[in-house]
């Protein structure tokens, strides 16, 4: 399961949870700034917010670099170049055009992937290039064109492939058949009903989580905040709410982990000012 951060603080939380693999997520760490997701933040931006993830973990991280940031495909390849030069373990290239949510034509969308291959192939290191099918999230095309497009990435030389929102885990089957690399599967929407091992049942490689995480963040500070501010309504704060999840944590068996952001640590409550 790819974990995936938006700052250095949740990077050290999923870390110390036992997470393997870290992830960026484009509009996790967009919502850091303001912004909305889908290319408003910049190369530089994304690539060095992943480079800082890295600097605080020992476990390889992997950026979400949208469209590979680039007008042509050898600007994509210059952009695998920069991020395996930043100390990144690999990175996935989606097939829309930043601006305006199309998808790029399906020749287009190939010769983008092919280019980061070819780069990713002349780096020192290994680099795990994901090349993305966004078109069925999009609303653009249907899951057949998506597979039609992963079985295609797969030919170049993608080490792994990756259709956002699949509708169903029969959809995840199918895409699993087609291709004879590792997929990747958004833990989002109806996939959040299965459980890890009906993922791998179904050929599954690898679950990422996308900005699921930073959002159930969100989702409290608003339940929380909104209480206080709206209603006066101070009890999502106390006692009741940090014992409960001082539980979840001391269930998990793990060695202490102690967030300085959100003051809980797990085995007791932490007092924060």
């Amino acid at each position: 399961m790819l974990a995936n951060a938006w700052d250095r603080g949740s990077a050290q939380l999923l870390a110390a949870l036992g997470a393997e693999a870290i992830g960026t997520t484009s509009s996790g760490f967009a919502f850091t700034r303001g912004l909305p997701d889908g290319g408003r933040v910049s190369l530089d931006d994304a690539i060095g917010h992943a480079a800082d993830l890295a600097s605080v973990t020992r476990l390889p991280v992997s950026a979400d670099l949208e469209n590979g940031y680039g007008a042509t495909p050898a600007e994509v390849g210059e952009t695998i170049r920069r991020s395996a030069a930043a100390g990144l373990a690999g990175c996935s290239i989606e097939d829309t055009v930043l601006g305006t949510g199309d998808s790029f034509d399906f020749g287009e969308a190939l010769e983008r992937v092919s280019a980061a291959v070819v780069a990713a192939r002349t780096l020192d290191d290994d680099f795990i290039l994901v090349a993305r099918a966004d078109g069925v999230l999009r609303r653009n095309y249907a899951v057949d064109d998506a597979i039609e497009r992963v079985k295609a990435f797969a030919s170049v030389g993608a080490d792994c492939v990756y259709i956002p929102w699949l509708p169903d885990l029969a959809a995840v089957e199918r895409v699993c058949a087609a291709v004879d690399v590792p997929v990747n599967v958004l833990v989002v929407g109806s996939m959040t009903a299965h459980r890890r091992q009906d993922f791998a049942d179904a050929g599954v490689a690898r679950l990422s989580l996308g900005a699921a995480l930073a959002r159930v963040t969100h989702r409290a500070l608003i339940d929380a905040a909104g209480a206080m501010l709206e209603e006066g309504d101070v009890s999502l704060l106390g006692p009741a709410r940090q014992a409960r999840q001082s539980t979840r944590c001391s269930r998990r068996g793990r060695r202490r982990i102690v967030s300085s952001s959100t003051g809980v640590s797990c085995g007791r409550v932490a007092a924060s000012g």
